[in-house]
C-alpha cells in the first residue's frame, strides 16, 4: 500500500503571493474547504511545505 496524503485548502490566499495561489492550484484545490488526495512524495510534500499557513494536511492509507 502507498501512503497518500489529505490536503485540505483551510484558509483563503487573498493577499498571498501569486506563486502560493498557483501551488493551491497546482495542487488540484479549487475552492475553499475543498480535499484532494495526492500521492507522498518529495514533490507534493514541498508543494505543501509551501503553503503550509493555508492547507491542513493528514496521512491516510489507500
Amino acid at each position: 500500500m502507498s501512503k497518500k496524503l489529505k490536503i485540505t485548502w483551510k484558509k483563503s490566499a487573498i493577499g498571498y503571493a501569486q506563486d502560493q495561489k498557483d501551488t493551491i492550484k497546482a495542487l488540484g484545490l479549487r475552492k475553499l474547504y475543498s480535499s484532494v488526495v495526492q500521492d507522498d512524495n518529495p514533490v507534493i510534500r514541498g508543494m505543501v511545505h509551501k503553503v503550509r499557513h493555508l492547507v491542513e494536511v493528514e496521512e491516510v492509507e489507500e
